[in-house]
């Protein structure tokens, strides 16, 4: 499903964050990528999802190689992916039913069915009866939790999360683990880059590791 043959990204400066990577994610895995701060975790999963584009070699998602698409044709590609970064670019000014909406609102989903997923969606990460609260007035793990159910309410193939439980306390940690072992029975394949060696412990993935932009 994901596969990277030989690729480098490199960025102004000489920076060289991943070096001649090449891997494998199958369809319907859980993987974590490992790793130091500055391994090249985080733009491992730009690359998956045409956020950044490689310097050299190749990165296909379904076949497709994503570095090479075309701009108009990204859109198309990121309807596979649920992503959920550290900064979790929630619109303070919305409620969490308007945040979890913005993607189908987007993509010109008809606002019954739209409504129907978001609220399943915050259901599903137990937010439901807080649909009208504003991002302030919920806790660092009820942000997140939205920013879950924002990356999920589509219904993606891929779920791309970059250190998930970073900011949380061990509860909430778990909690969040448990969500993502929840896509991945129902047959998402998620790709977790996190150095959060609980969760590891907890969900037991396939590890891919890096140091200084290399397969450790």
């Amino acid at each position: 499903m994901i596969s990277f043959s030989q690729v480098s990204k490199s960025y102004l400066g000489g920076l060289e964050a991943l070096r001649g990577v090449t891997l494998t994610i199958e369809r319907s895995e859980m993987v974590f990528i490992t790793g130091p701060s500055g391994a090249g975790k985080s733009t491992a999963l730009k690359l998956m999802a045409a956020i950044e584009r490689p310097t050299s070699g190749s990165v296909l998602v379904n076949g497709q190689n994503v570095g090479r698409l075309r701009p108009r044709a990204v859109p198309f590609l990121r309807r596979n992916f649920g992503l959920i970064f550290q900064d979790q670019k929630l619109l303070f000014e919305r409620t969490a039913f308007e945040n979890v909406m913005l993607p189908l609102a987007i993509t010109g989903f008809g606002r019954g069915e739209a409504s129907r997923r978001v609220r399943a969606a915050l259901d599903k990460v137990g937010l439901l009866s807080k649909e009208k609260s504003y991002p302030v007035r919920l806790s660092g793990g009820e942000q997140q939790r939205l920013a879950i159910a924002r990356a999920i309410v589509h219904r993606p193939a891929i779920l791309l999360a970059d250190e998930p439980t970073g900011n949380l306390d061990a509860a909430y940690a778990a909690e969040i683990g448990e969500l993502f072992r929840s896509f991945n029975q129902v047959g998402v394949t998620v790709v977790i880059a996190t150095h959060d060696e609980a969760l590891a412990a907890r969900l037991r993935p396939r590890r891919i590791a890096l140091k200084e932009g290399l397969l450790a």
